[in-house]
């Protein structure tokens, strides 16, 4: 009995270990995802700020809820 209960104490541990690490590795996937975002943003308004006037199409702009 005393065995079985260690085990199963091993093995939920090891899933709390998987468990922070994963959360670790999600929350920097969001960050760098997040970052991109912004830089892509940044490119769209600086190709549009090269453009041309009439060589611009509104359906090309961002909405404002982005």
């Amino acid at each position: 009995m005393e065995n079985r209960l260690e085990k199963i104490e091993n093995k939920l541990s090891l899933a709390e270990d998987l468990l922070d690490e994963l959360n670790t590795t999600v929350y920097r996937q969001q960050r760098q995802i997040e970052r991109m975002q912004n830089e892509i943003v940044t490119l769209r308004q600086q190709l549009q700020a090269s453009m041309p006037a009439e060589q611009r199409n509104p359906g090309d702009e961002i909405p404002p809820h982005y």
